[in-house]
This record gives structure tokens, sequence and C-alpha cells, in this order.
């Protein structure tokens, strides 16, 4: 017995998919994926009509896409994350129906409630055998946790699994049981594994973002958090990495034990476990080649599903037991209202991911941002797009200071106590336009190409063509 189809052509006709339906896909090879275009193309092939596509982000490696957006190949997108490739086009208005934009937890507890139905589910899988059995650990294009890919495997109506390495039955180490899968199909490649990693990736030698780095440091140091049971979640920016390096010198000093660091893992968070800062890396997406080696490897290294993660309708997540998370920001408002989907002049280049996820669910959620970025002011009276409510954000981090969100004036206390630069966010946004100028913003008013959905499905903000 054998689920192994001789093609992709013959998985699609197998799978029963027709024109309308929606398809999807996971981003685990994020850069070095093959599979979206790869299926796209082999449906335009084909002659499918009026697709939409639920991918859990969209990458710039997806600029393909565009032309099956053109031809009316693929007429919807759903997605936690866009690429600029695609991103533009969409923000020109070019798309009848607007994407839907869900966060990293909001997708799963959407697709298992039944809000964001799946037809058919293409998994790209570094590694399976013919029953389905898959993982993301091994093969020549091993991407690690498949995290991401969960859902779809669990709901979708069919499941195909797209692998370049086809491995004897039953593979022992799999991660999406076959259980959920109907077809197995082999081809040469489903990408190119270092493209999982990109520069975001690297710890930055900026010695602004260094001075930023050190700030949010001390911030958790003094907070009143960091101690034995500590649970951390960075992003894989090169500051944000900077402050995991400037965490760890301060928890083997203090001699302080973590619980678990978790979110996209990466070689420095690594570093965390390896060095006793923490007890367990939770991982649902691995943002770096050393990292797939390590949840290849280490048992304390845990591959986890995006529900487990940060599903906000799940009995319990990892995101709500956060006591700190690091994030970024492309624009953040006085109010601490945070936009990751835009660019400063409206377009599309970004998404939630799990940003709103985390920082509502963690007891303290740090924001750290250059208070430039190519001359634009980081702060502004109303982001272009809500991503994350400012009633979630904690503290914004800048080179010339710390802004604490008027909500916590116990913690304003305890830094300026320990002599951190605390300032309030008006007098920020001041300073850096004296410097910069104040920017001559109007808010794009033409139609909705795009609807934010927060993590619990509602909608916090709508992006319109620029």
């Amino acid at each position: 017995m054998s689920k192994l189809l001789p093609s992709l052509k013959e998985a699609v006709t197998q799978s029963g998919l027709e024109d309308g339906m929606t398809i999807s896909f996971h981003h685990h090879l994020r850069n070095g994926d093959f599979v979206l275009n790869m299926v796209c193309a082999q449906l335009a092939e084909m002659g499918f009509r009026n697709l939409t596509i639920n991918a859990s982000s969209i990458h710039e490696s997806h600029a393909p896409l565009v032309a099956h957006l053109k031809t009316g190949v693929v007429t919807g997108i759903e997605t936690n994350y866009m690429g600029s490739a695609v991103g533009r086009y969409v923000s020109e208005g070019n798309m009848e129906n607007p994407v839907i934009f869900r966060t990293h937890g909001g997708r799963p507890s959407d697709i298992e409630n039944g809000s964001s139905h799946i037809d058919v589910a293409f998994i790209g899988a570094p590694s399976s055998d013919c029953m389905g059995n898959c993982t993301g650990k091994l093969g020549k294009s091993a991407c690690g946790s498949l995290g991401y890919a969960f859902a779809d495997a669990m709901y979708a109506d069919k499941v195909i699994v797209i692998t370049d390495n086809l491995m004897p039955y039953p593979l022992s180490e799999f991660s999406i049981s076959e259980i959920y899968v109907d077809y197995v199909v082999e081809v040469d490649s489903i990408g190119e594994p270092s493209g999982i990693a990109s520069s975001t990736t690297r710890m930055t030698r900026d010695p602004i973002a260094l001075l930023i780095a050190d700030y949010a440091a001390k911030v958790i140091q003094h907070s009143g958090l960091l101690k034995d049971g500590f649970a951390f979640q960075t992003g894989a920016g090169g500051a944000s990495l900077a402050v995991a390096a400037g965490l760890k010198a301060i928890m083997l000093d203090e001699g302080i034990r973590g619980s678990y660091c978790m979110g996209g893992i990466t070689g420095y968070t690594v570093d965390l476990l390896e060095c006793g800062c923490f007890e367990t890396l939770m991982d649902v997406q691995c943002f770096d080649l050393r990292a797939v080696e390590s949840l290849r490897k280490n048992s304390r290294h845990i591959e986890v599903t995006a529900s487990h993660y940060a599903s906000p309708t799940a009995k319990s997540c990892l995101a709500n037991g956060l006591d700190a998370v690091i994030l970024g920001a492309t624009q953040i408002d006085t109010d601490f209202n945070v936009n990751v989907h835009t660019d400063s002049q409206g377009y599309i280049m970004g998404g939630s991911g799990g940003h709103s996820d985390t920082a509502a669910g963690a007891k303290l959620s740090i924001i750290v941002a250059p208070l430039t970025r190519a001359r634009l002011p980081l702060i502004t009276e109303r982001v272009n797009c809500i991503s994350t409510p400012g009633s979630t954000v904690d503290v914004l981090v800048t080179q010339r200071g710390i802004a604490v969100n008027p909500i916590h004036p116990d913690l304003s206390t305890r830094l300026l106590e320990v002599g951190l630069p605390v300032v309030d966010i008006h007098s920020l946004k001041e300073a850096v336009e004296q410097i910069s100028g104040k920017p001559n913003r109007t808010a794009p008013k033409g139609k909705v190409v795009a609807k934010v959905l927060y993590r619990d499905g509602s909608v916090i903000d709508t992006i319109r063509n620029v």
C-alpha cells in the first residue's frame, strides 16, 4: 500500500480541486521555498481559476505569484505576512478581493473553528515516507520545525505532501502523521535551505542598534520579571538578537535559569539553551541552519504547533505564559499602537506574524527600534495600520531613551531608580522631528486592499490602496 503518486498533476487531479476553492501552504523554507511557485505553475497549466491561497507567510521568493494574480488563477490571499514583491502589487489596488491578514495564532484558530476552510493543503516536507509521515528535521532541504503546517494537515479536506527526500516506511521521527495525509509526491527539490536564513538573522554591529539592545536588556533586568522560571521570546532581527546576547550575559552573571525560550529559533537562542540560561526551547519555526541541527539533536529543543505557540482559542498556549517579548516596529504612535504591515507610504511589506499574539500574552512587551528609518520618524500621531494595539505594548526602546506606556507607572519608577533614560513618548516624537522634520503624511483613502484581523478574528484595521 502506498499513497505515492507519479506527479504533482496526478495528485491535484486525485484531490478533487475545483475552481474557486482554497489551497494552503506553509512557509518554513521562507525565501528558499519552491513549493508555492511550483504548485501555482502546475495549477495555471491545468487551467484552474479563482483560487484562494491561504499561506502562513508569503516571502520575496514568491514574486511569481503576481503573474497568477494577473491572469486570475489566484484571486484571493489569506496570510500572516506578505513581503514587498507581492505586497506592492496588492497595495496598488490590483486585486478585486481584499487580502485577509491574520496572526500566527489567529490562523490555526480560524482553521480549527471552521471560519477559514482549506480544501487542499500542500505541505512541503524535507523528508517523508510513502504514506505521508513527514518531518522537517531530515533531508537535503531540512528546515526544522513544521509548526505552521499542523493545522493545515489536520483540518484540510485533502492533504498533499510534497517531498524531495523519500524515506523507507515507516519514518520513525515524523512530525506530521500519515493519518492526515492523502497523497505523497516526490520532486527533485522543494527548496533551498540556505534561504531559511537572511541578513536579518545576524547579530547587528550597528552602534545605535547595540545601544538600543543594551537598554532593552536592562529594562528586562530591572522589570522585576527576570528570575528563575523566566519565559522569553525575541525576534530574529539584528537588534533583537543583540538583546538576547545581553540578556544571556545578565542571566549567567546572576545565576538565573529560565523555563523556556520560544518563537522563531536562531543559533543565538540555541546558545541560550546550551549555556543553561533556559531549560527548553519551544520551536514553531527555525530561522537558521544551526537551529535546524539543534532541533534534530537536542531533546530539550521541542517542535510545537502554531496552536501551541499562540492560538487564542487553545485551552492554553505558550504566548500567554511569556514574561517578556522583544518586538520590532515600522511605526509606533503616541498611543503605543504599532504598525508592522506597511511602510511609511502605506505599501504592504510585512505582517503581524506572532507580533500581536505575543504582545497580548506577555507580561512585558518591548518594542526596539531606531527613531528614524530612511530619514523618516518612527513615532507618529497615528500609524498607517494598527497591527498591534497600544493597550498590549508596554515599552518603546530607542537610542534617545525609553518610553514606558503610561498604564505602567510602577515600571517607569523602577527604571528611573536604576538610572535608565525614561522619557515621555511625545518628547521622543518632538526630538526626532527636530532632526528629521515633520513628515507630510497623507493616509491612503482609496479602496480597501487588505483587512487586518486581530488574533481573536475581529477586524482591527484596514489597509487602503496607495
